[in-house]
């Protein structure tokens, strides 16, 4: 009896103790899934916000993007439209095209921080300015270049009507020195002297020293050659030259002094020069010279031919006789 009444009173107590086991493992179950939906709570809170931030880098990336896109259409449309920049222009080309490729490089980036694309802003900004300030630029040089072209069609103008004035006036000068000329060449021809009452003397000279005109040619030892200059009151006073060309019967010049420019002739042996002191507009007297053969005289016309300033002013012929026995 006593073994039953230990039996009966050891079971309640089993069951007590399942009970508790049961409470907490129940209690463990409820704590782990509220831990397990606490934590997924957290875990999609963190997503999300993940997800925000993804979505708001994504949306700034695209923000950076259309606006780095129209600046660098602008920038294109600058550069393509002024190709040829120089000095610090074309510096300033090169600063805008290496800005370009750096914010290029960074939006390329799949994984771009904040801070890139902050900086990839920061670089817009900066390339804006430069853009700006090359439009500048380059809108003050079209602005000189226009004043310059301008300037340029003026002087081009004006560099034609002065080219044209010159024609005129070294055609009006060429006219002039023409006609100086002409007028040098009449008052040249006009102030050629004049030589008038040419006389020539065949001299027989004497065992005295006295002098006898003679007609006979043996009997002639000199000839002596007389003529007057008329007045010009167009040459002017000075030395002037006269040229005698005496030719003989057999029509041969006695070129005993050399040769003379003739104006119509050409080149022309003469006998015998003889200078004179002339003054403008006064008479002179006749001037005279002896001429002698070295040898004997012949029988025939003699000719005499006086030049001035290469024009032939003068001439006159002498006749020598053969003479007779007692002549």
């Amino acid at each position: 009896m006593t073994y039953t009444a230990e039996t009966s009173t050891q079971n309640p107590q089993g069951k007590d103790n399942r009970k508790l086991i049961y409470g907490i493992l129940v209690t463990a179950l409820v704590v782990t899934w509220g831990y397990i939906f606490y934590d997924k709570s957290k875990t999609k809170e963190t997503v999300t916000q993940l997800e925000t931030k993804i979505s708001n880098v994504d949306s700034a990336r695209n923000a950076i993007q259309a606006e780095f896109t129209l600046v660098s259409a602008k920038a294109d449309s600058l550069t393509q439209n002024n190709l040829q920049l120089q000095g610090s222009l074309a510096e300033r080309g090169s600063e805008i095209q290496q800005l370009k490729t750096n914010i290029g490089n960074v939006l390329r980036k799949k994984n771009a921080t904040a801070a890139e694309l902050a900086d990839a802003k920061n670089m817009i900004n900066d390339l804006n300015g430069k853009i700006n300030g090359l439009f500048v630029e380059v809108e003050k040089l079209k602005s000189e270049n226009q004043t310059l072209t301008s300037t340029n069609q003026q002087l081009s103008t004006e560099k034609t009507q002065l080219a044209s004035d010159k024609q005129n006036l070294e055609q009006n000068l060429s006219k002039t020195a023409t006609e100086k000329q002409q007028l040098a060449d009449k008052v040249d021809v006009a102030s050629t002297l004049q030589a008038s009452r040419i006389g020539i003397i065949a001299i027989n000279l004497k065992g005295n020293g006295k002098e006898k005109e003679t007609s006979t040619a043996k009997r002639a030892d000199f000839m002596r050659v007389v003529f007057t200059v008329e007045t010009n009151r167009v040459t002017p006073s000075g030395p002037k030259d006269f040229y005698v060309v005496i030719t003989g019967p057999n029509g041969k010049i006695f070129n005993d002094a050399g040769n003379f420019t003739t104006r119509e002739e050409g080149e022309k042996g003469f006998t015998n020069k003889v200078t004179v002191a002339y003054e403008q507009g006064k008479p002179m007297p006749p001037v005279s010279f002896d001429w002698k053969k070295t040898d004997k005289y012949a029988e025939g016309d003699y000719k005499i031919e006086i030049y001035n300033n290469g024009f032939k002013i003068g001439e006159s012929v002498k006749t020598l006789k053969k003479g007779g026995l007692f002549s």
